[in-house]
């Protein structure tokens, strides 16, 4: 009976360990991975880094496939909270990325994005991605 309880605290305390979620600290960098030109998922991605950065949280925003259109001044009609949110993240240190591919293959030009948007390159965006502890999340 010793020997069982002996084997199940073990087997207990290995699925502990194999089972421990990966925890946050309190000023982790947290990546947004935005796909979407969906104004729904838009907010959700937008308004969770709002929360995270108000929490402490260093917030990069990657617009990524159709979110580049976002991006861009030139849907400043059919992205306009958006693109007020992105600025106001910003303002408050946030920075937003931008995929060079995405915008060729949808026909975003430079010229035409909010103002502060880094176009973002394998250098720019991977030192946001894999800088130490950083958190990611796509919408």
């Amino acid at each position: 009976m010793k020997f069982i309880s002996q084997l199940l605290f073990a087997f207990v305390l290995c699925l502990g360990t194999i089972a421990t979620p990966a925890l946050a600290g309190d000023t982790d960098p947290l990546f947004i991975n935005l796909t979407s030109d969906e104004t729904h998922r838009a907010d959700m991605a937008i308004y969770f880094g709002e929360k995270q950065q108000e929490r402490g949280h260093p917030l990069t925003i990657f617009l990524n496939d159709k979110a580049v259109l976002i991006g861009s001044k030139t849907n400043s009609r059919r992205f306009a909270e958006q693109q007020k949110a992105l600025t106001q993240l910003m303002n408050k240190g946030a920075s937003v990325l931008i995929c060079t591919m995405c915008m060729k293959h949808y026909g975003v030009k430079e010229a035409d994005l909010l103002p502060g948007i880094k176009v973002g390159g394998s250098d720019l965006t991977g030192e946001a991605l894999f800088k130490d502890n950083t958190k990611s999340i796509s919408w």
